[in-house]
């Protein structure tokens, strides 16, 4: 099973970005996806936003109003749309998603690499 993240970059003030993440690989199924950031002065990830396997949805409340999650469950992958990038917006963004893998036991957490969003003043 792999995440594989993009859509990152750098954009300034202001500016909009979209984040891509695909689950793939033998997956029976995907439960919550979502997104963690960490900035350079931080040494934790923060959550994002997140959404269920159902439709459900939240999002942290730093970016509520600017940021919205969703997803496509027929091709297990999570978006996040950013609009109004701040400068303290700027970190590393990583994906996730539980998984339950096809002869698995249990579902785990999976983890993309993580793509650079840089916002300019």
């Amino acid at each position: 099973v792999q995440l594989q993240a993009s859509g990152g970059g750098l954009v300034q003030v202001g500016g909009s970005l979209r984040l891509s993440c695909a689950a793939s690989g033998d997956i029976f199924k995907v439960y919550s996806m979502g997104w963690y950031r960490q900035a350079p002065e931080k040494n934790q990830r923060e959550l994002v936003a997140r959404a269920g396997a159902d439709g459900d949805t939240n999002h942290a409340d730093s970016v509520k109003g600017r940021f919205t999650i969703s997803r496509d469950n027929a091709r297990n992958t999570v978006y996040l749309q950013m609009n109004n990038l701040k400068p303290e917006d700027t970190a590393v963004y990583y994906c996730y998603a539980n998984i339950f893998e096809r002869g698995g036991a249990r579902p785990f957490n999976k983890w993309g690499q993580g793509t650079q969003v840089t916002v300019s003043s």
